[in-house]
């Protein structure tokens, strides 16, 4: 069984997709997937990506309960394999919502409060 998959997205865009039933990342249409992380790398992730940007949560996601293929691989080369969602995810699948400071972004270590 795989571990939970954490997605960093707008809390706006979160509120839309659970309004609508369903997420898709713009990501699919553009790469072919949803970008997503394990626990351990959501604070990485945070800082690379998004650092200094605001209105963000982390949705925890239960990769059971998500139909499209997930696969971990290493895409763009970095040494280092991330979890992709290939295809949209049902708002069911989210199994908590955490506010982005959750997670420690000085360790890399995560730490969601539950």
């Amino acid at each position: 069984m795989m571990d939970a998959l954490f997605h960093i997205v707008d809390v706006e865009v979160w509120a839309q997709a659970v309004a609508s039933g369903e997420y898709r990342a713009a990501s699919v249409d553009v790469e072919g997937f949803m970008h997503c992380s394990f626990a351990a790398q959501v604070a990485d992730t945070a800082r690379r990506h998004y650092s200094g940007t605001t209105g963000l949560c982390v949705v925890e996601l239960d990769p059971a309960l998500i139909d499209a293929p997930i696969r971990v691989e290493d895409s763009y080369g970095s040494g280092t394999a991330f979890p992709h969602v290939y295809g949209a995810i049902p708002v069911r699948a989210a199994i908590a919502v955490h506010d982005l400071s959750a997670f420690d972004r000085g360790s890399g270590a995560a730490s969601p409060d539950q």
